[in-house]
């Protein structure tokens, strides 16, 4: 179960970073008959959301333990 929610983890990282570039590509094109950069930083956002749900998820069902406190 861990390793599935931390390959989603690191996926859903790349799709943040794929929309990232997408926002850039429109932002220097900005062509009117193509999406708006912002429909790319959304995704953005939301998979960024989504990723601390599981994250929290995992961490209240005790699936992922939390680093020590390092004192």
């Amino acid at each position: 179960m861990v390793v599935t929610a931390k390959i989603i983890l690191v996926l859903l990282m790349l799709f943040m970073v794929f929309n990232l570039m997408r926002a850039l590509l429109a932002m220097l094109r900005d062509d009117p008959n193509k999406p708006s950069m912002t429909r790319y930083l959304g995704r953005r956002v939301g998979a960024s959301a989504l990723a601390i749900l599981i994250i929290v998820i995992l961490l209240a069902t005790g699936l992922l333990d939390p680093n020590p406190r390092p004192y």
